[in-house]
């Protein structure tokens, strides 16, 4: 049995290739409400960029697949776990979100900033 609520569309992306984001403690902005989201960054060391999105507005894959490419492309991390709770989020409130989370994380050795 899944624990995902009924009625949320789950998807799911990977990126393998990147620069490893280490080890860091779990990151945590924004607030799952109506219209906004929440962002969770997990170290997982030795894995792909992992990002699990939870969405109440179904549906959408092809735009949430443009969204995250494009946070790839601008934060390209492998060894981190993203865990998106959305409920209806703009595309713009995503990125923002996602760069919110991102910008937390301990600076990493030979990235450019």
């Amino acid at each position: 049995m899944s624990d995902i609520p009924a009625g949320l569309e789950t998807l799911d992306f990977s990126y393998p290739a990147g620069q490893p984001a280490g080890n860091f403690a779990p990151i945590l902005v924004g607030v799952v409400g109506s219209g906004n989201l929440e962002v969770l960054l997990e170290p997982a060391a030795g894995m792909p960029c992992a990002v699990r999105v939870e969405t109440s507005a179904r549906g959408f894959a092809p735009i949430w697949q443009a969204v995250v490419d494009d946070f790839h492309a601008r934060h390209p991390l492998t060894g981190v776990r993203i865990s998106i709770h959305d409920m209806g989020a703009t595309p713009a409130v995503v990125s923002l979100r996602l760069d919110q989370a991102v910008a937390e994380l301990p600076e990493i050795p030979g990235a450019s900033t």
